[in-house]
């Protein structure tokens, strides 16, 4: 099973805030993707949701977890993150090596 985590931006956080800890959010999930094969895909979502700002997908709850108590946007105040399990159907492997594109 895998597990989703939704972001909601806390209420009165500017672009601007989300903007000078964005670097440091990156440099983690990258670093936490290179040491740990728990993290599958992430990012915002295209169309603006008040419910969610972004997601992230795990391979277990416990890499979410784990993700999540150390991230920037979390720790810094920026983010209240929701975790939910995910019964996913992957139709085609490798999807999210191509974003979908074929």
């Amino acid at each position: 099973m895998n597990v989703v985590v939704l972001y909601r931006l806390r209420d009165g956080i500017d672009r601007a805030r989300i903007l000078e800890v964005f670097p440091r959010h990156q440099a983690y999930y990258r670093a936490f993707h290179e040491t740990d094969t728990g993290l599958i895909a992430l990012g915002p979502f295209a169309t603006p949701d008040p419910a969610a700002g972004s997601m992230g997908v795990f391979s277990s709850r416990d890499d979410a977890e784990r993700f999540i108590a150390a991230d920037p946007f979390v720790t810094e105040g920026l983010a209240d993150p929701r975790i939910l399990d995910w019964n996913a159907v992957w139709l085609e492997s490798g999807l999210g090596d191509r974003g979908g594109d074929e």
